[in-house]
């Protein structure tokens, strides 16, 4: 075996073990009490929505009683659950803001 036919096997190896990191789904669950326009705020606010594509999320935590808000690496969707739940207490609302393995 030549010297470059075994960086090669030790190039198709390396490639093989390395896996995307898992994804995760953000989630908005409904509840009785957090006004709709807070909803929507934070879907402007922490997912970066326009108006109308936070109404339409809204509208489904409202009807369905859970939404998606957006799927990120695990890192980053602990960050933004934490920042969710955050803002939402500080707001004094019961708004519940959980990650699920996509």
């Amino acid at each position: 075996m030549a010297v470059g036919d075994f960086e090669n096997v030790i190039q198709e190896k390396a490639k093989s073990k390395l896996k995307a990191p898992p994804l995760y789904k953000i989630l908005l669950l409904n509840d009785d009490f957090t006004p709709m326009e807070f909803v929507v705020l934070v879907l402007q606010t922490f997912f970066s929505m326009n108006q109308e594509q936070a109404t339409q999320i809204m509208l489904k935590v409202h009807t369905e009683g859970v939404g998606v808000c957006g799927v990120y690496p695990g890192d980053i969707a602990l960050t933004k659950v934490k920042q969710v739940v955050e803002f939402s207490k500080k707001n004094q609302h019961p708004l519940r803001c959980v990650m699920e393995e996509n």
